[in-house]
């Protein structure tokens, strides 16, 4: 099946500052240990972060564009930078991650409907096998549906998309954890 890796997308001030995100302090603990299962294990972690320099937000070196405060960053994690909600689109991610050997991604972040799905769809597409941390996403309510109710529903989404050749599964932190630790 190949390496493992775990990409956490978006854990920036920006997507925090205007309204508060689901379970914010949750989602974060939950990314900040599941980092360290995968640096103990020497899997690569990749820390995506959006540069909105074209929409005029996230703009580098500013504090909408730093990672949270509470975020855990080691020196061996590998940060890339995108324009795109989607973490493959003109980036470097799919060559760092064959150079690396890895075919299977436990996908993290924000914002459940923007980044982290078009990620996740991305990944499909090329073939990973892709675990959705079921609890490890988050986002800020919308005009129309509460944060809760969107995420809910991308898990169920997520969990019955047909894959190509590759698979997706959904999977709550604590069992993710159980098994990494093996």
């Amino acid at each position: 099946m190949g390496e493992k890796a775990l990409l956490i997308i978006d854990m920036q001030k920006g997507a925090y500052m205007e309204a508060p995100c689901f379970d914010a302090e949750g989602v974060l603990m939950r990314i900040n240990q599941l980092g360290e299962i995968f640096r103990q294990a020497g899997w690569p972690v990749f820390l995506i972060q959006h540069n909105g320099t074209k929409t005029n937000e996230f703009i580098p070196h500013t504090p909408a564009w730093e990672f949270l405060d509470e975020l855990v960053v080691s020196p061996t994690d590998i940060v890339m930078s995108k324009q795109a909600h989607d973490a493959f689109y003109e980036t470097t991610l799919e060559e760092e991650l064959t150079r690396r050997g890895v075919r299977e991604l436990y996908i993290t972040g924000s914002a459940t409907d923007f980044c982290v799905e078009s990620t996740v769809q991305s990944a499909l597409s090329k073939d990973y096998q892709i675990v959705v941390v079921k609890d490890g996403h988050t986002m800020s309510d919308r005009p129309h549906l509460s944060a809760k109710a969107i995420i809910e529903h991308y898990n169920w989404i997520w969990e019955l998309l047909i894959p190509t050749r590759g698979c997706i599964t959904v999977q709550p932190f604590e069992v993710l954890k159980a098994s990494l630790s093996q």
